[in-house]
C-alpha cells in the first residue's frame, strides 16, 4: 500500500516517527514527510539518517511547522498521500499545569491535522491516543480523549470514499522520550536510588514496534472512525525497577516518592463501555464508531440491555513474570545500548 505513496508524520522526531522511518526507509514508499516545530531535533534527525542510511535518506522531507498553525500544516499536507498523526503533548505534569496548552495542540492540533487532511484529499489519517484517554483523570488524559471525540465526529461526516479517518490507542512505549525506563538508567548510571512513584503500580508494557505494528494494523484495516487497540501485557513499576536494577548490577535501592500530579494506580486501554460493542481480533481489539443520529427519539422505547462490561487495565491484563519482563527489556534496542555502554 505503500509503493511510491508519500506519508506525512505529524510530530515526525519523536520516538514513534524515528521508529516508523526505520521500519520504512528502506521500502519502496516514494517519500517520507516529517512534520515538527523543533528545528534541532529535526537537524538531528536528518543528519541521523544520512550517515545510517546515505541513499535512502534523500526520501526524506522535512517540513517546520505547528499543529496550532493550519497554514503550516497545509504547506506539508499538499501532495501527500496517507499520514500518521503523532503530535502531542505527552507530559502529564506538565499538562496538569498548563491544560489549555494541551488542548491547543491536542485538541484543537489534531483537528486542524483532520481538517487539513481532508481538504487534501489524504486517502487515509491514523490518529494516535494513550490509554490515558480512557477514564481520564489528568489534563493530558482529558485532552487526548476529545482528541479521540474530534477523529470520531469527523470521520461520520468525511466520505470515507475519499478520507478514512481511524486512531490507535496504546499504553507505556518502553524507553519512548520521557518515559521511566530512561530515567531509572540515568539515575542508576549516576549513582542515585531510582525514584518509584509507588511499586504497586501498573502500566502496559509495549515497545516501539509494537506502537508501529498497531498502527500499520489500523492503516490496513480499520473502517473509518475505528478505534483499535492491541493487548498489551503490563506490569508493577516496583517489578520494572526491580529488573533494571538486576540487569545494570546496581546495588542502588527504590526510593518511593508518592504518587505525582494526574497520575492513576492503574492505566485502562478499552473501557468497560467500550468492551461492551469492541470486536475481538486476536492480538488486537476495533471499537467501531458509535453510528447513531443525534435523534434520541429513535431510541426513547429500545435501548440495550447489556449497560455493563469490564474494562480492560493494566492490572486485570496479563502481568508479566519476572522472566518475561526480563526477556522483552533485553530486546529493546536502547536497553542493548546502554549494557554494551556499561561494559
Amino acid at each position: 500500500m505503500f509503493r511510491d505513496k508519500t506519508l506525512l508524520i505529524v510530530g515526525g522526531t519523536g520516538s514513534f516517527g524515528h521508529a516508523v522511518l526505520d521500519r520504512f526507509i528502506s521500502t519502496d514508499i516514494s517519500k517520507i514527510r516529517i512534520f515538527s516545530r523543533d528545528e534541532k531535533k529535526q537537524d538531528d534527525m536528518r543528519h541521523r539518517y544520512q550517515i545510517s542510511f546515505p541513499d535512502e535518506s534523500k526520501k526524506l522531507r522535512f517540513y517546520l511547522g505547528d499543529v496550532r498553525d493550519i497554514r503550516s500544516i497545509d504547506n506539508a499536507m499538499a501532495g501527500t498521500d496517507y499520514v500518521f498523526h503523532a503530535a502531542a503533548l505527552k507530559q502529564v505534569p506538565s499538562c496538569e499545569f498548563f491544560p489549555i496548552e494541551a488542548v491547543k495542540t491536542n485538541v484543537l492540533g489534531a483537528n486542524n491535522v483532520i481538517t487539513s487532511a481532508v481538504n487534501h484529499g489524504i486517502k487515509r489519517v491514523v490518529c494516535l491516543s494513550t490509554d490515558k484517554a480512557a477514564y481520564p483523570i489528568n489534563a493530558m488524559g482529558m485532552s487526548k480523549a476529545l482528541m479521540e471525540k474530534t477523529f470520531i465526529a469527523q470521520s461520520r461526516i468525511v466520505d470515507p470514499a475519499k478520507t478514512v479517518i481511524c486512531g490507535t490507542r496504546y499504553g507505556n512505549v518502553m524507553c519512548s522520550r520521557g518515559s521511566v525506563i530512561p530515567l531509572f538508567i540515568e539515575q542508576m548510571k549516576s549513582g542515585q536510588a531510582l525514584t518509584v512513584t509507588e511499586p504497586k503500580m501498573t502500566r502496559f508494557m509495549m515497545s516501539l514496534e509494537e506502537a508501529v505494528e498497531l498502527v500499520l494494523y489500523a492503516f490496513e484495516n480499520a473502517n473509518t472512525g475505528d478505534l483499535m487497540v492491541q493487548k498489551a501485557p503490563a506490569c508493577t513499576i516496583g517489578l520494572l525497577a526491580e529488573v533494571l536494577l538486576e540487569l545494570f548490577q546496581s546495588e542502588k535501592e527504590m526510593r518511593v516518592i508518592g504518587i505525582r500530579h494526574g497520575e492513576k494506580m492503574h492505566e485502562t486501554l478499552l473501557t468497560a463501555e467500550e468492551h461492551l460493542h469492541a470486536i475481538d481480533e486476536g492480538k488486537f481489539y476495533r471499537v467501531p464508531t458509535d453510528s447513531r443520529s443525534l435523534n434520541y427519539d429513535n431510541y426513547f422505547s429500545e435501548g440495550k440491555k447489556d449497560l455493563f462490561g469490564t474494562a480492560f487495565d493494566s492490572n486485570n491484563a496479563y502481568q508479566l513474570t519476572k522472566v518475561e519482563l526480563r526477556e522483552k527489556l533485553l530486546e529493546l534496542p536502547y536497553i542493548k545500548q546502554e549494557l554494551q555502554n556499561q561494559r
